[in-house]
Formats: structure tokens, C-alpha cells, sequence
């Protein structure tokens, strides 16, 4: 069973990640991570935000990247999930379009055939 999303308002991951909440805000206005609002449009981070915010900061604190940077290396990330996400599924399908090739119905199987025995005939 899945268990119900978390959300968390910006005062807590501000506090959490030692971040100012004006730095959340303007990472917002820059694209670079998407709280979820409210009815009340209040900010709220759910897990992938706050995923998203460990990586912004990984970036910026520890690499010294800038945000201009740390935008190129995000979409650089999401682009290759997604790419890795189609492959996954061209693999499946070439698998299942190899596994209907090697099934040979039954009606082929007990039916030989010499090669070049077989000619076509006009109806009239």
C-alpha cells in the first residue's frame, strides 16, 4: 500500500537545510525546485522537493556551482532519467518482439517445406 505523501512548509526546510526561506523563494522564481501549494497557496515540500533541494545545495556548498550551473546540471539529470526511462522500455519491447520471433506456431513447425517448392497458381 502506498503510504500517503508528506509535506513539509517552508519554515521547516529552511530550518532543516539551513537554508533562508528568501533563498527557497528565489530558487523558486528560478525554477530550480517546485513546492506543491496549498489551497491557502502556502509552500509546501513534499520528498522529491526536498531531494531536489539536497542536490541544489550538494552543488552549491560543496562544488562551489553556480546557479546558472546548477540549472544546466538539473535538466542535465532529469533529461538523462528520462532517456534511461525510454530505453528501459525499448529494451522490454525488443525482448518481447525477439520472444514472438522464436515462437514458431505449431501449424509451421509440422509442415516441411523444401525451398523453392512452393509456386503461386492464377485462380480463374
Amino acid at each position: 500500500m502506498k503510504s500517503k505523501p508528506r509535506y513539509r512548509m517552508i519554515s521547516w526546510v529552511a530550518e532543516k537545510y539551513d537554508v533562508h526561506p528568501q533563498t527557497l523563494r528565489l530558487w523558486e522564481r528560478e525554477g530550480l525546485i517546485r513546492p506543491s501549494r496549498s489551497q491557502g497557496n502556502t509552500r509546501l515540500y513534499d520528498e522529491r522537493a526536498c531531494e531536489q533541494l539536497e542536490s541544489i545545495l550538494t552543488l552549491t556548498r560543496d562544488l562551489g556551482v553556480n546557479l546558472a550551473g546548477v540549472e544546466i546540471i538539473l535538466n542535465l539529470k532529469e533529461q538523462i532519467d528520462r532517456l534511461q526511462t525510454e530505453n528501459q522500455m525499448l529494451k522490454k519491447l525488443v525482448r518481447q518482439a525477439l520472444s514472438a520471433k522464436d515462437q514458431i506456431p505449431r501449424y509451421h513447425a509440422l509442415v516441411k517445406v523444401e525451398t523453392g517448392s512452393i509456386q503461386t497458381v492464377d485462380e480463374e
